[in-house]
């Protein structure tokens, strides 16, 4: 075989899997792992938003170098290098919105504009954006590119919704979900496939994180109460169990190019036309949903409560409240306040998250105990731990608002 003929021939071999329906069910159970791996490393583990970047951005080089070493599309590795991405790309969100106090709606037009300056470039070097395609070493670069970016895009998008309409971890879901549905019907009436794609794409990220939320949130936040450590895991289980299957049975193997060349020649040009402006009019319809969800009254940030109505944050006498309840657990609530205080007045916003996520874990698992003690003490309680757990984790987090919550309930503890 000639030099040329051997390189046909690895051309021929698809980096990446066929768009399937298993295709499409692994991607979300990899962006769902993606949002609550990242949170139960950084926070519950305690490690810092900054040092668990570099740990993953490490972890993101050497399983990259792994695929690209590769001549065909594996299942294992591909899958991984996607867990990866979505953990990395995740955390490159969170310290532009936690560390740098990037607003939302810049991060999420920054990436939006990076994701079409790579498809821009890759297109005009390529001339092809399509999946099937990636069969050379520089359209592969570009689709890992564009799936980090993707995955940074998806997690601002997310999160600006979030912050906008004050939609709970389930009901956050039914959006990218609805957008979803959407784009397959575009998409089975002739929309342009590539363009269906990535913006399925795009969309599985909010998706994802959203469905991860939803299971790890406590239940008095309208969650399931799995917990991220838990939800990590099951859905890692999930990711591995259809890796195995597809490994198995090869269902997701494209064999060559000539399926790209098939899809191109069923495409309608303007039947594409006309679903482009279907897209268009989705699009307008979800920004309306959203400008009236901002619009409809909902839970209030940190610091925007009204302040003629404080219900838990009046302090009593110190070391009354806390009064009837076990001395060693209070130390216990106190300590971890005072170091997440500590942590704020120091700048390190970060660690102070990952601290407060002790008071929220360890308040959490003696309500049973503590509440019947004390019914209203419990509750005064319950609601200054909510006001400094919001005024830490807010998106904007304010010195001087975190300051004033965490205070107030170090005096309320005594």
């Amino acid at each position: 075989m000639t030099k040329s003929e051997v390189g046909q021939a690895l051309r021929m071999l698809s980096k990446v899997p066929e768009v399937t329906v298993w295709f499409w069910i692994i991607k979300i159970l990899c962006t769902t792992v993606g949002e609550s791996f990242a949170d139960w490393i950084n926070s519950s583990l305690g490690v810092g938003l900054n040092l668990t970047a570099l740990l993953f951005t490490a972890i993101l080089a050497a399983v990259l170098i792994w695929q690209l070493r590769l001549d065909r599309y594996v299942p294992f590795v591909y899958w991984l290098t996607v867990v990866v991405l979505s953990v990395t790309g995740t955390l490159y969100t969170d310290i532009l919105t936690d560390n740098l106090s990037v607003p939302l709606a810049v991060s999420t037009s920054v990436f939006a504009v990076a994701l079409a300056v790579v498809f821009g470039v890759w297109f005009a070097r390529e001339r092809t954006l399509s999946i099937h395609s990636i069969v050379t070493l520089p359209r592969e670069l570009f689709y890992w590119l564009a799936v980090l970016v993707t995955f940074a895009l998806g997690t601002a998008v997310g999160d600006w919704t979030l912050e906008v309409t004050g939609w709970g971890p389930g009901v956050s879901v039914l959006l990218p979900a609805g957008l979803i549905v959407a784009i397959l019907v575009g998409w089975r009436l002739g929309a342009n496939a590539v363009l269906s794609f990535w913006l399925a794409y795009i969309l599985t990220r909010p998706l994802g994180a959203n469905l991860g939320d939803w299971f790890a949130s406590p239940t008095d936040e309208h969650g399931l109460g799995v917990g991220t450590a838990l939800t990590s895991v099951l859905f890692l289980v999930a990711i591995l169990v259809t890796v195995i299957y597809l490994t198995s049975t090869r269902r997701d193997v494209i064999d060559g190019p000539q399926q790209s060349a098939a899809a191109k020649s069923t495409a309608n040009p303007a039947r594409e036309r006309i679903m482009l402006g279907y897209y268009a009019i989705v699009a307008i319809l979800a920004g309306a949903l959203l400008v009236w969800a901002a619009g409809q009254p909902h839970a209030a940030s940190a610091g925007e409560e009204d302040s003629a109505n404080p219900p838990a944050s009046a302090p009593a006498t110190p070391g009354s409240t806390t009064a009837h309840f076990p001395a060693g657990e209070i130390t216990k609530f106190r300590t971890i306040t005072q170091d997440t205080l500590t942590k704020v007045q120091a700048g390190q916003q970060s660690d102070a998250k990952a601290r407060i996520k002790d008071l929220e874990t360890a308040w959490d698992e003696d309500e049973s105990t503590l509440e019947p003690m004390d019914k209203s003490s419990w509750t005064l309680l319950d609601g200054q731990i909510d006001d400094a757990l919001k005024s830490v984790r807010a998106s904007k987090p304010d010195t001087a608002t975190e300051t004033h919550a965490l205070t107030t309930l170090l005096t309320t503890l005594g």
